[in-house]
């Protein structure tokens, strides 16, 4: 008996069929989970760097300069409230993956259980953002007192 066949159009405008239920499919959505879980790690990285990569500057003097922007951009989603585009990323890949998405926002979803007993509030994010604004400032302002 023969797979049932996908047929897809691709970007160049020819045709490529995929086995429904064949090894091709189920391949790509595991790329597909393993490219989210991969986001999740970024994600998290990116959040401990902007958390503490003021300690970095005080070994490597170029560290500011991708620090300071990365504090910024963190500062004005949580101030905002706006979501991190690598959410609805990471939502996309788990979606193409077969895996169900998740509402709400990485710091939601991963730290706040975690971190907190309770959902986070508008206030609560709004004071994380200020705690990561002073915590670097303060060890910008040491660093530079040193040099």
């Amino acid at each position: 008996m023969s797979p049932q066949l996908v047929t897809t159009r691709v970007v160049s405008g020819a045709l490529v069929s995929l086995p429904l239920n064949g090894f091709c499919v189920g391949g790509v959505r595991m790329l597909f989970g393993a490219l989210a879980d991969l986001v999740v790690v970024f994600h998290l990285a990116f959040i401990v760097f902007v958390v503490l990569g003021s300690i970095l500057a005080l070994r490597w003097r170029w560290i500011p300069w991708v620090h300071l922007p990365a504090v910024l951009w963190s500062t004005l989603l949580e101030i905002c409230g706006w979501i991190c585009p690598l959410t609805p990323l990471e939502n996309w890949l788990r979606r193409a993956g077969g895996a169900s998405e998740y509402s709400g926002g990485f710091v939601e979803r991963y730290v706040v259980p975690i971190v907190y007993p309770a959902a986070l509030t508008r206030e609560a994010q709004v004071t994380l953002g200020i705690v990561v604004c002073v915590i670097n400032a303060a060890i910008y302002v040491r660093l530079w007192r040193r040099r």
